[in-house]
C-alpha cells in the first residue's frame, strides 16, 4: 500500500484550509456532520441556556448517557485513561471494519488516502489550526516522542526542564535526549495546591536559575491531578528566554474548549481517543507552520523537508480506527464542547464541594475555574504513600463498587484520580463523597 506519508501528504484545498483558522467550534458542527456513517443519529441538541444551565439538565444528560454502553460492574470515575465511543460512533466503527475487511488492498490503495485525509481536515478544522500542520499518530505519547527526539536545537551545556506533574514517558523522552546531546536536565517541583501565580513563579524562578534552558516540556491538562497549566504565559516566559515549548495536551481536547493557537507554542502532541472518544489508537501530533525545521526527520525519512509528514511514520494505520474520527468528532459536535465541559466540570464540583468538608479527605487541586475541568486527584489524611493511595484505590473498588485509579510521580506523594465522564451522574458522585465519609472516618 503507498506510504503514510502520500496518504497525508496531499495538498488541503484552500477553502478546507481557511475554514481551519475560523473559529474551531462554530467550524466542527459545519465541516463534520457530513461524515457520519451510521443511520443511527440521535436528536441531542442541548436545551437552552448557557452551558452551566445545560450541565444541570438531567433530562437532556440522561439522553446522553444513554448512548453509552456502560458496564453495570462498576461505578466507573475512572475515564481518563481512553474515551468510551458513544454508540453512533461504535456503530460507525464497525462498519468501518466491515468495509475495509471486505475491499481490503483495493480500498486502502484507491479510496482510503482521500478519506484521511478528509479526517485530518475535520481534526484541524476543531484545533483551529491548518491542515498542513497535523499529523496523525497512534496517539499523544508517539507524537510527544516525536517532538522531544527529534528536536534539533539541544548542544551541549543546554538545560531542559519539566515539572514533577509531567507524564512520565515524556520525561524519560527529555531524559534520553538531553543524554544524547549532552545537555543537564532540571526537574522543577510544583506548588500544591496550586494557584496561577505560584505555578507562573515557580517557571520563572527555574527559568532565572537557568539561563541556557533550551527546550521546555508543558503539560496543559494534567493526568496525575488534573490541574490545567496556564500554558499560553507559561510558554512567553519561555520565548522572551529563548526558549522552545514541547505542549502535552493528551488530556485537553474534548475535555476542556481548546483552540490549539491559543496555547501560544509550536509544538502539541494530543490524543483523540480521550475526550473525544474515538477508538483507542488516534492520537495528533502540531508543528507550526514556520518551526519545521526544528524537528528532523523520522528515522532517515526522505519525504520533503517542508511537509509534517515526514516527521511522523507509523506505517501502515489502522483504516477502521483513522475512518472513525470523524464520527467521534460529529458525536461531540452534536453536544457541544462548551456544554460538555460544563457537565464534566458539574460533576467534578459536585463531588469536590462536599469531600473539602470532611475531615482527612485531602484535595490536590485547585476550584479555580482557569485550572480544573474533569479530573481532580485526592489523598486521605495526607497519607501519599504508593501503599496508602494504591489501598485507598482497591477500597473504593472492593468495598464500595467505585473505580478510579493510583497515580505517582507527584513531588509531595502519589494519589488517587478521579475522572467523570457524561455517562456518569451526581448520584454517582455522590456515591463517592459517601464512600469517602466512612473511610474518613475510620
Amino acid at each position: 500500500m503507498p506510504s503514510r506519508r502520500r496518504f497525508l501528504g496531499q495538498a488541503s484545498l484552500a477553502s478546507a484550509a481557511s475554514l481551519a483558522l475560523s473559529h474551531p467550534a462554530a467550524a466542527l458542527a459545519n465541516v463534520v456532520q457530513a461524515s457520519v456513517s451510521p443511520d443511527h443519529q440521535p436528536d441531542l441538541t442541548p436545551p437552552p441556556g448557557t452551558p452551566d444551565v445545560v450541565a444541570r439538565n438531567e433530562d437532556y444528560w440522561r439522553r446522553v448517557a444513554a448512548e453509552y454502553a456502560i458496564t453495570d460492574r462498576t461505578t466507573n470515575l475512572e475515564a481518563g485513561f481512553f474515551g468510551m465511543m458513544a454508540r453512533p460512533v461504535l456503530a460507525a466503527f464497525h462498519q468501518h471494519i466491515d468495509r475495509v475487511n471486505r475491499e481490503n488492498s483495493w480500498f486502502a490503495r484507491r479510496e482510503y488516502p482521500a478519506l484521511l485525509e478528509q479526517a485530518r481536515t475535520h481534526v484541524a478544522t476543531a484545533l483551529g489550526v491548518a491542515a498542513r500542520e497535523i499529523a496523525f499518530s497512534r496517539g499523544a505519547t508517539e507524537a510527544l516522542q516525536a517532538l522531544i527526539g527529534q528536536y534539533n536545537r539541544v548542544q551541549a551545556g543546554d538545560v531542559l526542564l519539566y515539572a514533577d506533574l509531567d507524564y512520565p514517558a515524556m520525561q524519560q523522552a527529555m531524559n534520553a535526549l538531553a543524554a544524547r546531546r549532552g545537555a543537564r536536565i532540571v526537574a522543577i517541583d510544583l506548588p500544591e495546591p496550586a494557584s496561577h501565580q505560584a505555578v507562573l513563579e515557580a517557571y520563572a524562578a527555574a527559568f532565572d536559575a537557568n539561563p541556557r534552558t533550551r527546550l521546555v516540556l508543558l503539560t496543559h491538562a494534567n493526568n496525575k491531578t488534573g490541574l490545567i497549566h496556564p500554558v499560553r504565559d507559561i510558554a512567553a516566559l519561555a520565548r522572551a528566554r529563548g526558549a522552545d515549548v514541547i505542549v502535552d495536551a493528551a488530556h485537553s481536547f474534548g475535555q476542556v474548549p481548546l483552540a490549539v493557537p491559543d496555547l501560544g507554542a509550536d509544538f502539541v502532541g494530543l490524543n483523540l481517543h480521550k475526550w473525544v472518544g474515538a477508538p483507542v489508537g488516534a492520537g495528533v501530533m502540531y508543528i507550526r507552520e514556520g518551526a519545521l525545521d526544528r524537528i528532523d526527520r523520522a528515522h532517515g525519512d526522505e519525504g520533503p523537508l517542508d511537509r509534517i509528514d515526514s516527521r511522523l511514520h507509523t506505517g501502515t494505520t489502522h483504516f477502521a480506527t483513522s475512518l472513525t474520527i470523524p464520527d467521534a468528532l460529529a458525536f461531540q459536535a452534536r453536544i457541544g464542547v462548551p456544554n460538555k465541559a460544563a457537565r464534566l466540570r458539574y460533576l467534578r464540583d459536585r463531588w469536590v464541594r462536599a469531600a473539602r468538608d470532611i475531615p482527612g479527605v485531602d484535595i490536590l487541586t485547585p476550584d479555580d475555574a482557569h485550572l480544573v475541568g474533569a479530573i481532580t486527584s485526592l489523598r486521605l489524611r495526607g497519607d501519599g504513600s504508593r501503599a496508602g493511595t494504591q489501598a485507598l484505590a482497591r477500597t473504593l473498588h472492593d468495598e464500595f463498587g467505585i473505580f478510579t485509579v493510583w497515580r505517582n510521580g507527584i513531588a509531595k506523594g502519589d494519589c488517587v484520580r478521579v475522572t467523570p465522564a457524561l455517562y456518569n451522574t451526581p448520584a454517582d458522585a455522590d456515591k463517592l463523597v459517601a464512600a469517602l465519609k466512612v473511610l474518613a472516618s475510620r
